[in-house]
């Protein structure tokens, strides 16, 4: 019987002799947890599954490299959430027209997420956001819209729980006094 290396190991392992057995034990502990969490970001299984394999692509060809600071898991969030981002990005042109469209088969009727969208894309929301300080922005992404906890905000954003928390209250604080 093996013994089961940590994660640690195995990406040592990756990085150094291209260990595909080390590669494909960290793959089956990560990918399936990744999918899921990008799932909750994006709808499109077929983006999130290009996603996820781009996203340990990096890792075995190396050009993401663990620097063992911190939790694997939050390491390969930070990966996967911005291939995300890109892969979304991309399909800019495409989602724009799907809008388009469905806002022409629906034009009487103006959806409460049409109106809250507006209303943070053009409204007073949205330039109290953009006054924010990028960590302020980072902390309520992660915590707001990406509906992490103070803990999983510190893995992703590599910074202590207590950072959140004091990021979170600073930029609530500014956007109440931004919006009174």
């Amino acid at each position: 019987m093996s013994e089961t290396r940590s994660d640690g190991e195995l990406l040592r392992a990756v990085a150094a002799d291209a260990d595909r057995r080390a590669f494909e034990e960290l793959y089956r502990r990560y990918a399936p947890w990744l999918r899921a969490r990008l799932r909750g970001r994006c709808a499109d299984l077929g983006v999130v599954d290009d996603v996820v394999q781009e996203t340990f692509l990096a890792v075995w060809r190396g050009k993401a490299r663990y620097r063992e600071e911190g939790d694997v898991a939050g390491w390969l969030w930070r990966i996967g959430s911005r291939r995300l981002v890109d892969a979304l990005r991309g399909d800019g042109a495409r989602g724009r027209l799907r809008q388009a469209l469905a806002r022409l088969r629906h034009r009487d009727e103006v959806s409460a997420e049409e109106r809250v969208l507006a209303g943070v894309e053009h409204g007073d929301l949205a330039v109290a956001l953009v006054r924010l300080s990028p960590e302020l922005r980072a902390v309520l992404q992660a915590t707001v819209i990406d509906g992490l906890t103070t803990r999983e905000a510190a893995v992703l954003l590599g910074i202590p729980p207590g950072t959140v928390k004091t990021r979170a209250m600073r930029a609530r604080k500014q956007l109440r006094e931004a919006l009174a």
